[in-house]
């Protein structure tokens, strides 16, 4: 594994870091350039580079990737689809936010030792206190219980959630989600639902945290007639900013939350990790927003 040298705020590195997006189909990404822009603002040397299953040929097992990705010299990773709960049985130590939500979006690669993080919960907290702060949270609809799924059921209840109703299109996976947060939240506060109808007709608000919207997986993720103009409704998907999920909202009047937020904090609390600076938030939001 990678020594890592951490450079430091007024520090002049011995050579750039050296941080990568670990991920299937990530040529749309806007984090590289949110992390370039906050280094440079911060004075680091610093490189972002895309390890895409989809464009470069990578060993088939994780711990495999994970080896091979520390022996080219690698000081961090920020991990997405597929890896996110592949990597987590292969770290040395886990962040308690990593080991509830049951995955791992950060690695931090340092004296030897594999570190993982979950920052996607912190970005969805973030980004749904101050996108939609007085926004009913009794009961709630979440689509999609996979890595960033269980990232945002968790930032739901400890944004004081009621009652979290689950659906993803694997039942198994939904279940697995709502054991695990029946063991961290107490019986009750979540359980898996088959009729997104009916579920959608009871809740407040609908979250996607699905791949469905996405620019390659275009679509809704539940019926355009269950949505109603007093549910707000966020979605995770930020390529293309406006899903159409977002868009069949707002045109019925209902309040909506776009995926930028959470990916603008998620990369704002690892940026930290990665260096152990503050970055300049507002820095990171202008090179989010540049892309066309």
């Amino acid at each position: 594994m990678t020594n890592t040298m951490v450079a430091m705020a007024g520090e002049s590195p011995a050579r750039a870091l050296k941080i990568g997006l670990l991920g299937s189909g990530i040529a749309g990404t806007r984090t590289p350039r949110m992390h370039v822009a906050a280094a440079k603002s911060a004075g680091l040397s610093y490189e972002y580079h895309l390890v895409d299953s989809q464009v470069r040929k990578l060993p088939k097992e994780p711990a495999e990737i994970l080896a091979l990705l520390e022996a080219e010299g690698f000081d961090g990773l920020n991990v997405t689809y597929p890896y996110k709960r592949a990597v987590l049985p292969l770290m040395d130590e886990l962040s308690q936010a990593a080991r509830n939500v049951g995955a791992v979006n950060t690695v931090v690669l340092r004296d030897g030792r594999r570190s993982g993080h979950n920052t996607d919960h912190w970005g969805f907290s973030e980004s749904l206190r101050q996108g939609l702060p007085g926004a009913p949270r009794d009961r709630v609809l979440l689509l999609g219980a996979g890595g960033a799924g269980g990232a945002v059921a968790h930032a739901l209840l400890d944004a004081g959630v009621t009652r979290l109703a689950v659906r993803d299109v694997n039942d198994q996976v939904a279940v697995e989600l709502v054991a695990l947060l029946d063991e961290h939240y107490g019986p009750h506060r979540a359980e898996v639902v088959t009729d997104v109808d009916k579920a959608a007709n009871q809740a407040q608000g609908i979250i996607n945290a699905s791949p469905v919207g996405m620019e390659k997986m275009p679509g809704l993720p539940l019926p355009e007639e269950a949505i109603r103009p007093e549910h707000w409704v966020a979605d995770i998907v930020y390529f293309p900013l406006e899903t159409e999920l977002l868009a069949t909202a707002r045109a019925k009047g209902c309040a909506v939350l776009p995926g930028s937020g959470m990916a603008l904090y998620q990369a704002v609390r690892a940026f930290k990790l990665f260096t152990g600076c503050e970055p300049d938030v507002d820095r990171m939001r202008e090179a989010f927003e540049s892309f066309t």
